[in-house]
């Protein structure tokens, strides 16, 4: 079966060099920490106050575990936008992890499919994207009701590519359950899932459902949200993902007037509107993904990643109490506008900590195309086989609009293990996509 089209259009963006993460340690004892995601452990509550707890994790630095406003205003730090109603946010820099502001950045409130964003870097090194899957009654059991889906049929046959556009693009809680299936069920997948928060050190975060949907006890806060954005982005896939636009994905196998055996494939969209914009809100300048959500528990959430003049940043925000369309996405992007304008200017409030597995390791970096330290041992290939050669252009099969930059990587290391430190590849080739609407600052 022929890949779908994609339509995504990029080029490749080189940051030219790696930045180093020094101080990358949890600056409280573990009894101050949030606990430990473990399925065994006691389920928190899946339903928050409308007030943070007294008392949070402070992993990254002592300020982040305090409620309200994180921010070191001084002499030439723009103030930051006064109508953000978010429960929770914070804004960091993806490369050197310095989180600049933050508001509540530990609060352990249900995330939507933004938990989608764990499950894709946890499960998507494990297949191909070539390989096909038969979808049977059994994949698509147990998925709540009101989900968000993308349209999978029993008993048709999908390639792992039409999967994970089905995850990113349409928010598909079908194509979850039957990657989970894939993946020896949705048990396994959960407990790897809260395995891979833990090397994260995401101790905020418990999953029950793999695809985000409102379960008793799942949480996650905004920090651990930005921790999984920013181990995803360091696999290719994961990044040529959550920038798409447009695909197109495959229908039901049906026949036509003559008899014929057919199966046309219908578009779908991203939902993320600042990737795609919508009535009422223009496509980001510089935005690259991450991931969306939205539930009757968790309200609306939101990552996102950008990248303006060099510089690359994470905004995650977690339920505006706002109630305009749209609002979680129009709070990110003036979040953004802050970070970009206060990056290089403003004192960090913390930092974005390390995997477990990066703390301590010697000085020998991860082989070309293999495994980073912590990362979810897919290195770049994110899972589709590539080859450890620097990847420098590809095209999308078929159609016009579907010629697309690959995103590539001229060093071929994106995670980086040294002593006392846990580096970042700058390199990140995050898609730019054409700035349709340069109206924006």
């Amino acid at each position: 079966m022929s890949a779908p089209q994609k339509k995504t259009i990029g080029r490749s963006l080189l940051v030219t060099s790696a930045a180093v993460l020094s101080s990358l340690a949890l600056t409280a004892p573990v009894a101050l920490a949030a606990p430990s995601p473990s399925p065994t452990g006691p389920s928190p509550s899946a339903s928050p106050s409308v007030t943070p707890p007294a008392k949070m994790s402070t992993v990254g630095g002592a300020r982040l575990g305090l409620t309200g406003t994180q921010v070191n205003l001084a002499n030439g730090v723009p103030v930051l936008p006064k109508d953000i109603t978010a429960r929770s946010w914070i804004v960091t820099d993806a490369e050197s992890g310095d989180v600049l502001a933050a508001h509540n950045a530990h609060w352990r409130l249900p995330p939507a499919s933004t938990m989608k964003m764990l499950f894709a870097d946890t499960v998507l090194p494990k297949f191909p994207k070539t390989e096909k899957h038969k979808v049977l009654p059994s994949d698509l059991a147990g998925i709540g009701a009101g989900s968000s889906m993308v349209g999978i049929k029993e008993n048709e046959t999908y390639t792992v590519h039409d999967l994970w556009l089905g995850v990113f693009l349409r928010s598909g809680n079908d194509a979850v359950h039957v990657l989970s299936a894939m993946n020896q069920g949705v048990a396994k997948t959960v407990a790897e899932m809260n395995e891979h928060a833990e090397e994260l050190q995401a101790l905020d975060t418990h999953v029950v459902s793999p695809d985000g949907y409102d379960a008793p006890g799942q949480v996650s806060s905004a920090y651990d949200l930005t921790l999984f954005a920013r181990s995803g982005l360091q696999k290719k896939d994961f990044r040529e993902y959550c920038s798409t636009v447009t695909a197109e994905f495959p229908g039901a196998t049906t026949k036509n007037k003559k008899g014929k055996t057919v199966r046309k494939p219908f578009e779908i969209r991203n939902t993320n509107r600042l990737l795609s914009g919508d009535y009422d809100i223009s496509q980001y300048q510089g935005i690259a993904g991450v991931k969306n959500g939205n539930t009757t528990n968790a309200g609306a959430t939101f990552t996102g990643v950008a990248e303006r003049n060099g510089r690359v940043l994470l905004v995650t925000v977690m339920n505006p109490s706002k109630e305009e369309h749209n609002e979680v996405y129009k709070e990110t992007a003036k979040l953004f506008d802050w970070g970009f304008k206060a990056a290089g200017k403003v004192e960090p409030v913390g930092e974005l900590v390390p995997p477990k597995g990066a703390a301590g390791s010697s000085a020998q970096p991860a082989a070309s195309g293999q495994a980073g330290g912590g990362s979810g041992g897919s290195g770049d290939s994110g899972g589709s086989g590539a080859s450890a050669k620097p990847v420098t252009s590809a095209t999308a099969g078929g159609g016009s609009g579907g010629v697309w930059t690959a995103l590539g990587i001229t060093g071929g290391l994106l995670v980086l293990l040294a002593a006392g430190g846990f580096l970042v590849n700058r390199r990140w080739p995050l898609p730019d996509l054409v700035r349709r609407r340069s109206s924006r600052p």
